[in-house]
């Protein structure tokens, strides 16, 4: 398939199942003509975003970020193995080279879990792997927030546009994770506005990049737990920590111990369960037994 057409398409914003549907009725570039010829119908919006590669490149440089396609070796090697994964990432900074571990949760967590989740993504970030996070409030925010501090690296997986901070307020977040050598990425194009439902399918980049998916604090039903389900359809570990069995915040994590996942009950439990599940020493052990 074309890149040119490759990126216009993922340059349309659409959601990622009839995306990946009209790649697979003939291509990037036959889905294009299509659309442009109106045998697809789009909404008048997505028909506006129709632009040339060359104009999408020179808008993406302007910005700071780049197309990652599925086949470049920086592409994440964990995601592209998997069916469904996204034909093309926009990127912010450098992705890690080895694949990450989860850390996420609800986005009305309680001081409790706020805690538990900055100690576990410094625990992680420190041990050397990347932490891999959705940079929204609550439980995310913090577990990116631990990465920072340990100075490890981050990669925060958007449900909008590379280019939007969602919440506005952890933009300085976002600024410290790409200081520090993380990357922020989204398969939506810049200027996507962050919509309720573009939320889900972006769970499974999140697992996707990751060998293990560690949750916090979640609800019945709630992202994390789409997170999670993502995660046991793509063969990653699930991990989660109990809580109070009349705690809202709690249920969804009790729930999916009592279903399997491993319980964790701090940082260094934590650690000890991804060097028996990951059947590997943590990184940072590695890099310090070769110099």
């Amino acid at each position: 398939m074309s890149r040119d057409d490759r990126l216009r398409l993922a340059w349309l914003g659409l959601h990622p199942d009839r995306m990946a549907a009209l790649s697979q009725q003939g291509g990037a570039t036959h889905a294009m003509r299509a659309i442009e010829r109106h045998r697809v119908r789009v909404s008048d919006p997505v028909r506006e975003r129709i632009v040339t590669a060359s104009e999408a490149r020179r808008y993406l440089d302007r910005l700071g970020l780049r197309p990652v396609f599925a086949d470049d070796a920086e592409y994440p090697a964990d995601l592209a193995a998997l069916p469904g994964s996204p034909d093309l990432l926009f990127v912010s900074g450098r992705l890690p080279d080895i694949a990450g571990v989860a850390i996420v949760g609800t986005r009305r967590c309680t001081s409790y879990g706020r805690g538990v989740a900055r100690e576990m993504g410094k625990a992680v970030a420190a041990a050397g792997w990347p932490v891999v996070s959705g940079l929204a409030r609550g439980v995310d925010g913090a577990a990116h927030e631990g990465t920072v501090s340990a100075g490890g690296i981050g990669v925060a997986v958007l449900g909008c546009g590379g280019d939007i901070v969602y919440p506005p307020e952890h933009r300085p977040l976002r600024d410290s994770l790409l200081a520090s050598g993380g990357a922020v990425v989204s398969e939506y194009p810049p200027g996507t506005p962050p919509e309720g439902w573009r939320f889900p399918p972006r769970n499974r980049i999140i697992s996707g990049m990751s060998r293990a998916v560690v949750i916090v604090e979640a609800p019945a039903g709630g992202g994390a737990q789409v997170t999670a389900s993502a995660a046991l359809d793509q063969g990653r570990h699930v991990l989660a920590v109990p809580g109070d069995i009349d705690r809202e915040t709690s249920v969804g994590c009790n729930m999916l111990i009592r279903d399997g996942a491993v319980p964790v009950l701090g940082p260094d439990d934590l650690i000890e369960a991804l060097t028996i599940l990951l059947n590997q020493a943590p990184p940072a052990e590695a890099v310090k037994q070769g110099s």
